[in-house]
């Protein structure tokens, strides 16, 4: 058993006002939808739960599950972590989302995100997995922003 982590940083500037991003950033049943394999997320207080559904690794096949803590400061900044009481979760995510007024109207939004995972692979399998999971990584945020992108009618 090994850790394998991908990391995403990314920033746009969104023709929306910043009310409808946030309102969009934080409605767990729509991120759930527009995201690629993400299958629901359950709120529970500053809890979100999230499942996904099965993605292939080298050979294996896994369907993550993890629980984020929300940290949320309206219209400015999401920040979750990893709920350190969900000890028996293979999967964590780090992260935050920036958003802020943009000069010529819009938004600006940023992520930076980590995930890490517990894999039953060699530690010798880290540059081919890692690299797998940039590519689905970078997949989801593709598909996410234009999902997003169409939901707030900007597509």
């Amino acid at each position: 058993m090994a850790t394998f982590r991908a990391r995403d940083r990314s920033s746009a500037v969104l023709r929306s006002p910043r009310s409808e991003v946030w309102a969009a950033l934080t409605d767990a049943d729509l991120i759930a939808k527009i995201t690629p394999y993400v299958t629901s997320i359950d709120v529970e207080g500053d809890r979100w739960r999230w499942r996904m559904g099965t993605i292939p690794v080298l050979g294996i096949s896994v369907a993550p599950h993890f629980t984020e803590v929300m940290e949320l400061r309206p219209e400015e900044r999401i920040d979750f972590r990893h709920d350190p009481a969900r000890t028996e979760e293979m999967t964590a995510v780090e992260g935050t989302y920036l958003l802020k007024d943009h000069d010529g109207g819009g938004t600006d939004v940023s992520i930076d995100l980590q995930i890490s995972t517990h894999l039953p692979l060699p530690g010798l399998a880290r540059p081919a997995v890692e690299r797998v999971m940039a590519g689905v990584v970078k997949h989801m945020g593709t598909v996410f922003s234009r999902n997003l992108l169409k939901h707030l009618g900007k597509a």
